[in-house]
């Protein structure tokens, strides 16, 4: 393998992966990043039968489900609370264009997807990456070679755990054994190893929302904490459809980067409600 770049391996050690997966939790769902994307381009509010027929082969319904979650997120805001309002990207929402960009360009240059367009692009990095624990794992991996157990000691996680975590990495092609027999070493793989840009650009737009604000959820060790399309269910049949689509592999990106904002007290409040719940 490329000796990796110096300055990745950095950012991969020391960023925050509890910051980097409660982040991961609000943008992972699916269609998120489509809907953002959408509402960025048009630069308007836009109501749901419109922000649907942006998005291909999604119902009008599941985009209302998914724009009410960014609401409820502090993503978007509503022009009024009437039945059928507009939605709009709030600042907070706006600031996840870097975020996006990272991903895209990661997967551009990391996967092998074909000609897709961005925003799938993004939301498929998302899937590889968003799962409880997976942060750390690759943080550990990026540290140098190491076995099984020693993973699991240094992430706090029992075998079973990790052996799950390390199994689904490696399908997603960011880890690697470095044998075929059982007991071998892991590795990252360069694809893993170029997450550096990525996790530095997620930590950041986290920082508004960071903990004690978005704690992720106490669960058991085998149990994904966090919900969203896995990358089988139905991710082969929208990648398929996607694959058709006439949006360029950019289009979604083509707005220039927005400061980072301050989260308004008010899209504060409703999100730190909204998570207690």
């Amino acid at each position: 393998m490329p000796t990796p770049v110096q300055s990745s391996a950095s950012s991969i050690g020391s960023v925050d992966a509890q910051r980097v997966e409660d982040a991961f939790f609000l943008i992972a769902p699916k269609w998120t990043t489509w809907s953002a994307q959408t509402l960025a381009q048009h630069g308007r509010p836009m109501r749901v039968r419109d922000v649907a027929a942006g998005l291909p082969f999604v119902s009008e319904q599941l985009v209302s489900k998914r724009l009410a979650q960014m609401h409820t997120d502090g993503l978007v805001t509503r022009t009024n609370d009437g039945h059928g309002a507009p939605y709009q990207l709030s600042a907070f929402g706006e600031s996840l264009a870097p975020v996006h960009r990272a991903l895209a360009d990661w997967s551009q240059t990391n996967l092998s997807l074909g000609n897709v367009a961005g925003a799938e692009r993004a939301e498929n990095a998302v899937r590889r990456l968003f799962l409880r624990h997976s942060t750390t794992v690759i943080q550990i991996l990026d540290a140098g070679t190491t076995r099984l157990g020693h993973i699991a000691e240094a992430a706090g996680l029992d075998s079973g755990t990790t052996r799950q975590r390390l199994s689904r990495l490696e399908a997603d092609g960011l880890v690697a054994r470095t044998g075929p027999r059982h007991g071998d070493p892991y590795v990252l793989t360069d694809a893993g190893r170029a997450l550096g840009p990525v996790y530095a650009a997620v930590e950041h737009w986290s920082t508004p929302f960071s903990s004690p604000r978005h704690p992720s959820p106490p669960a058991p060790a085998a149990t994904r904490t966090h919900t969203g399309v896995p990358l089988g269910a139905d991710g082969n049949r929208t990648t398929a459809a996607l694959r058709r689509s006439t949006a360029a592999p950019s289009a979604f990106f083509s707005h220039a980067p927005q400061p980072q904002p301050r989260v308004p007290a008010s899209v504060t409040a409703r999100s730190a409600v909204s998570r207690a719940r």
